[in-house]
């Protein structure tokens, strides 16, 4: 999974005041968890624009002035109920040999049979929570829906889960191709292949 690097600075005093003077001055306070204790620190609000505006899934560089360096991903973020501004963020810190869950996008790619015969292409979950060690955490999860016709559908039981597990059940549908008014019949070219072989034989 892809990595964004966050340089902050670990803050002495947490309380009320020291927060909205960091806030006054563009900076975000900030804690990671997950660690022996929890680390208080800040960094610039413009540093979790690429992490907190975008749909990708990814891991986190905190580096702080005094070098310390963690691995970490994104756990909780609050904003301004009027302005949006980003008021904190919330940690987990990551490590190599502990599993951790996390939501990740559903990439779809080709263009469905049944979406060209007339059908519609329902997304039923853009995102999909996943648990795995670090070092598997997917990108995304893609799926071809090429093949599908009208009425198929995708279930979680569909997907490869070699390095990660999907913590969803097995019936969970992530997408299908729904019919509507102007869908064709949409016959298997094997099935139509094989209908028209036995009206040539029934000519004869």
């Amino acid at each position: 999974m892809k990595s964004i690097t966050i340089n902050g600075s670990q803050r002495e005093s947490v309380g009320k005041k020291a927060t909205k003077a960091l806030r006054n001055a563009g900076q975000v306070p900030c804690v990671l968890y997950g660690g022996d204790k929890p680390v208080h620190f800040s960094a610039p609000e413009l540093a979790f624009s690429k992490l907190v505006y975008t749909p990708n899934a990814h891991t986190v560089v905190i580096e702080l002035a005094d070098g310390s360096t963690f691995n970490a991903v994104l756990q909780d973020i609050q904003f301004h109920p009027v302005t949006d501004r980003i008021l904190h963020v919330d940690f987990y810190q990551l490590f190599d040999d502990k599993e951790i869950a996390l939501f990740v996008p559903v990439n779809l790619v080709g263009n469905s049979r049944g979406v060209k015969n007339g059908g519609v292409l329902r997304k039923n979950n853009r995102k999909l929570r996943v648990k795995a060690l670090p070092a598997n955490l997917p990108d995304f999860i893609e799926i071809d829906i090429t093949p599908l016709k009208i009425g198929d559908k995708v279930s979680v039981r569909d997907l490869n889960q070699e390095k990660y597990t999907l913590l969803h059940s097995d019936n969970t549908v992530v997408c299908q191709i729904k019919t509507s008014r102007t869908a064709v019949v949409d016959i298997d070219e094997d099935e139509e292949e094989g209908a028209e072989e036995a009206a040539e034989a029934t000519q004869e």
